[in-house]
């Protein structure tokens, strides 16, 4: 991997994720171009250096030009789904009380390679309010109270705090890669 790319793969990832890598949300979603990025490669060094900091990329899903990544916090995320109220909506979708972290990956993954509908539990993993995953999936995405990061079905004052946040966020990692720093020296990571 050049210099180049794991620079522009870092201007992405901090684009997309930075308030998951910064430790304030479970989970983002990404996708790149696998004409352009050694995907495998950028998510095995990413995985190697942020391990430490509990974070890690997997790839959900693949086409024949992208390849759509989830970047989380293993411990905010394992909290995340470990919620009893996140547990039973879930039911609805396959997924079991039991099962682990990765066996939850797993099973949004195949449900993304699915032909039929999109997965809108996938809110769940990204850390959105439960009544607002709920909302968007029994309203098919109209009648929302606010639309930001996500279509917003409950509290639109706590979402635009949370909206608030997530630029906040967005905006001092893309700030430190623009200065020239590293992406793991940004977030403190050797």
């Amino acid at each position: 991997m050049s210099e180049t790319e794991h620079r522009d793969f870092s201007k992405i990832l901090a684009y997309q994720s930075a308030p998951s890598v910064l430790g304030i949300k479970p989970a983002s979603l990404f996708s790149v171009d696998k004409r352009i990025f050694s995907v495998e490669e950028n998510i095995n060094y990413f995985n190697c250096k942020a391990g430490v900091k509990n974070l890690k990329i997997r790839i959900l899903h693949e086409s024949d030009t992208r390849t759509l990544l989830i970047v989380y916090n293993e411990k905010l995320l394992n909290e995340r789904l470990s919620e009893s109220t996140v547990r039973r909506y879930f039911i609805k979708f396959g997924y079991t009380a039991q099962m682990s972290l990765d066996e939850c990956l797993d099973r949004l993954s195949g449900r993304i390679g699915e032909k039929s509908d999109f997965p809108h539990e996938i809110g769940l993993f990204l850390g959105y309010p439960i009544e607002d995953v709920a909302g968007f999936i029994e309203n098919k995405g109209e009648n929302y109270l606010l639309c930001g990061c996500w279509k917003v079905y409950s509290d639109a004052n706590r979402a635009k705090k949370i909206f608030d946040n997530y630029t906040k966020c967005r905006t001092y990692l893309c700030n430190k890669l623009n200065q020239g720093i590293d992406i793991y020296k940004a977030l403190k990571i050797s």
